[in-house]
């Protein structure tokens, strides 16, 4: 099989500027309740890209959303990651969703704030144990010897605090507030649809067709 091989034509549907909600947000909201309806896996999955303050060097990573509201999309994460370190030295961000079985993507470019110490004591809580459990057990993103390392901390942190694990104080969560949107609908010829949402000085929020 070559790469030619695998491509494949976009057909389900389009997006005209006259179709879109007015603010980006419900745009959002019908778009990712849609892809839930449509049991696309893990609806909520999103590329999240950060930069080195210092090197410049971009990363990406899949991550879970887990909520959002007209004040932006919320993720939760250890501050002491990778993710975490980059995002308090350089707080401009991206995400990426893509609902492949849909043939559609969205972008959302922002800036990232950490979310209330009460937003994430809430949401710590609602894990299921082993996850809580799990956040004490791991350093996350730094170098470790092997499995039996983070298997050996899960099983101190259970001893140490049961069933009722406190909230980690360097596990938190992040919100993207947004400046910039694209709807992405894949077309016939590769002629996508691109419907782009950016916000004026005035907090209005301007709708434009960029080319494929």
């Amino acid at each position: 099989m070559t790469f030619a091989q695998l491509r494949r034509e976009y057909v389900l549907a389009g997006l005209a500027e006259k179709d879109v909600a007015r603010d980006p947000f419900d745009q959002f909201d019908a778009w990712f309740r849609a892809a839930v309806q449509a049991n696309v896996p893990l609806a909520n999955a999103m590329a999240l890209a950060t930069v080195d303050p210092v090197s410049q060097r971009p990363s990406l990573r899949e991550i879970l959303l887990k909520g959002y509201d007209r004040s932006g999309f919320v993720f939760y994460t250890s501050h002491d990651s990778r993710k975490g370190r980059e995002l308090a030295g350089n707080p401009a961000t991206s995400l990426l969703f893509w609902w492949v079985e849909l043939e559609r993507q969205v972008r959302i470019e922002g800036r990232a704030q950490r979310v209330s110490d009460a937003e994430a004591d809430q949401y710590f809580a609602s894990r299921p144990l082993g996850s809580r459990l799990g956040a004490w057990a791991s350093p996350q993103s730094e170098t470790v010897p092997g499995r039996e390392t983070l298997e050996a901390r899960f099983e101190a942190a259970a001893a140490r605090f049961g069933e009722q694990p406190p909230r980690p104080p360097s596990w938190g969560g992040f919100r993207v507030v947004p400046d910039w949107f694209e709807f992405w609908q894949g077309r016939e010829n590769r002629l996508h649809d691109r419907i782009i949402y950016r916000i004026e000085d005035d907090g209005a929020w301007v709708i434009q067709r960029l080319a494929p």
